[in-house]
């Protein structure tokens, strides 16, 4: 290194204090500051250590000298070469990655947040550790100072110099680290209010895609026993970190209770994402549920955060949970047992934070037996379950729920809301409802748009409406009692029915779908279920 003039050295000192009050990357600044440092003359080895987290102690070599387990210095840079320049000394693993706080010079300096300096090393070395590679690396002079921001000791900085440290070095390395000190936890809070934007703005665009529904048809309605149990249920398992899982057949309102449960929760002021298991290609799972890194692979021209990235510290809903494939759900479990999981494409371990509520249509205990689902995932999801019965099962709640969805439809299309009769309500309650309220919602739109002076022309399945042919539908009369297989045959005998009955549409307005009530992804998972094909399909 060819010697630099004291004014040359003051220059430089300066120039590295401007470099370092503009660097809003704590890493970049951290690297700044020792690569800084080792520029000027004959610094051998500049390093920081910063106080976190006791993290390696089973294999940490100074574990048997360590007074607490909870915090100690990390090595997080390092600059410097050997004297014939043939070793570079960049590495983060060494020996020294970890200092316990108060043990050996290094630690005694976070400790007490006083500098530790050494001009001539030739009178002073009792404090070496290697004393050979003092000798083989001319080592002169060290200078330990403690990184303090106000009261707050965040670390040290160490400086290794193969000349005596002259009067004016001491004090410029001095207001290195108190000007280090300052920058990185300038840089610390700029990074954590970009990571809280970068969450705020995910957190907004998940939640759009969820609002409207919301907006318009929000709110648990009912006065049924059934109703009154569910909503004790959430109020209990609201305030815990439980998980949840909440079983119903489609369309029953398995999200409004979900939502009910984080509305309630001290998670409430972050967001709730919901994840449609079933509607996700089998290869897109991870990278849905955990995000990926920018290049990871075809088509990911830019990094994504994934639901649980979203998700954190608030709640995940997984919808639909039994729709994940069995091959899937072991990478689901780890992160509900560890909480930790890595993006797709990216070795960083991320924590996960987020409360999980599930929500099923299936039999799981059944997909247990039948090797469909994990069991040990089944018992991780199922620490609190809220089952929801049928519409058909609570013929009670429909006139309140009529009412309500007549109000939120009426007040959405900015009209008033027609008049429910006791003809409209004894037809309502007469009716099986296999599509549940989601189905009850999409017939009132319907009827509401067929009505003429503010009267209601509902138009149930099997009822002869505007030429329509009358089908054969079975109904409930107040003693009849349909056992689990029959009604799991009336519903096959109603999705092939509508099939049929749109020529074998799913989607759109004229689809099966919507003429049964639910959403397209839910109608293929039952017609795979169900084992029905559109005539012809192989």
């Amino acid at each position: 290194m060819i010697p630099l003039s004291n004014n040359s050295e003051i220059e430089a000192y300066k120039h590295l204090l401007l470099e370092m009050a503009s660097e809003t990357s704590v890493t970049a600044l951290l690297d700044l500051i020792v690569r800084g440092l080792g520029r000027i003359t004959d610094m051998a080895l500049a390093r920081i250590w910063l106080i976190r987290p006791g993290d390696i102690c089973h294999d940490c070599h100074m574990a048997g000298e360590c007074p607490d387990r909870e915090r100690c210095l990390h090595l997080v840079a390092s600059a410097g070469k050997s004297k014939a320049g043939h070793h570079s000394w960049d590495t983060l693993n060494g020996f020294f990655r970890r200092f316990p706080i108060g043990i050996r010079k290094v630690g005694k300096i976070a400790a007490t947040g006083e500098p530790f300096e050494v001009v001539d090393i030739k009178g002073d070395s009792q404090w070496i550790v290697h004393p050979q590679w003092v000798a083989q690396e001319g080592i002169a002079a060290y200078s330990g100072q403690p990184l303090k921001a106000g009261n707050t000791t965040l670390g040290v900085l160490s400086v290794f110099s193969r000349r005596a440290l002259n009067a004016e070095m001491v004090p410029w390395l001095r207001l290195v680290a108190n000007h280090a000190a300052i920058s990185i936890m300038n840089a610390q809070t700029f990074a954590d209010n970009t990571a809280l934007r970068k969450q705020l703005n995910l957190e907004n665009r998940f939640l759009k895609q969820e609002i409207e529904e919301v907006r318009s048809f929000g709110g648990i309605v009912g006065k049924s026993e059934a109703i009154r149990n569910i909503i004790k249920k959430i109020h209990l398992v609201a305030p815990t970190t439980a998980n949840v899982l909440i079983m119903g057949e489609s369309g029953t309102g398995k999200e409004l209770i979900a939502r009910e449960i984080h509305k309630l929760s001290p998670r409430r002021d972050r967001a709730m994402i919901r994840v449609n298991c079933a509607s996700i290609p089998p290869d897109l799972y991870e990278s849905e549920f955990f995000g990926h890194a920018r290049g990871a692979f075809t088509g990911a021209v830019k990094p994504r955060a994934g639901r649980f990235g979203a998700a954190h510290q608030g709640t995940l809903f997984l919808d639909e949970v039994g729709e994940i494939p069995l091959t899937l759900q072991g990478k689901l479990l780890r992160v509900l047992q560890e909480g930790e999981y890595e993006r797709v494409g990216e070795e960083r371990t991320r924590q996960a934070d987020a409360r999980i509520i599930a929500a099923t249509n299936r039999d799981l205990k059944r997909e247990i037996q039948e090797n469909q689902f994990r069991e040990d995932l089944y018992f991780r999801l199922n620490v609190f379950p809220i089952e929801v019965p049928p519409l058909r099962q609570r013929p009670d709640d429909i006139p309140p729920l009529a009412a309500h969805l007549l109000r939120a439809i009426a007040q959405r299309s900015n009209c008033p809301p027609p008049v429910l009769t006791q003809k409209n309500i004894q037809d309502l309650k007469g009716y099986h409802w296999p599509g549940n309220v989601r189905e009850l919602q999409n017939i009132l739109e319907r009827a509401m748009i067929l009505s003429e002076n503010g009267r209601l022309s509902i138009d149930l399945p099997g009822t002869p409406v505007q030429g329509r042919v009358p089908v054969p539908e079975a109904r409930l009369t107040d003693k009849a009692v349909l056992s689990e297989s029959r009604i799991r045959e009336m519903e096959r005998q109603n999705t092939q029915r509508a099939l049929e009955t749109c020529g074998w549409q799913i989607y759109g307005e004229k689809g099966a779908a919507a003429l049964i009530g639910i959403n397209p992804t839910t109608l293929i998972a039952r017609m795979k279920r169900m084992g029905l094909k559109k005539p012809g399909v192989s």
